[in-house]
């Protein structure tokens, strides 16, 4: 069970850092000073990937949790 909880806690971190990801990119386009289509584009694409990394972040906790259960 400790793989369990090994891969769960690398899976939230890989989560974690796909958001931090997220936050900058949209603070260095607003910062730009992007026009709106380019501004929608980038914010499209951070959408996306913004979803993934809670998907993937909240995968990980659940197979830590699942770990710490079956431990």
């Amino acid at each position: 069970m400790a793989m369990l909880i090994w891969a769960g806690a690398a899976m939230t971190v890989v989560g974690l850092a796909g958001i931090v990801w997220c936050i900058v990119t949209v603070t260095r386009a607003r910062k730009a000073g992007l026009d709106e289509s380019t501004m929608k584009a980038v914010l499209q694409k951070v959408v996306a990937v913004n979803l993934g990394a809670f998907g993937l972040s909240a995968l990980g906790l659940g197979a830590v949790v699942a770990g710490l259960i079956l431990a």
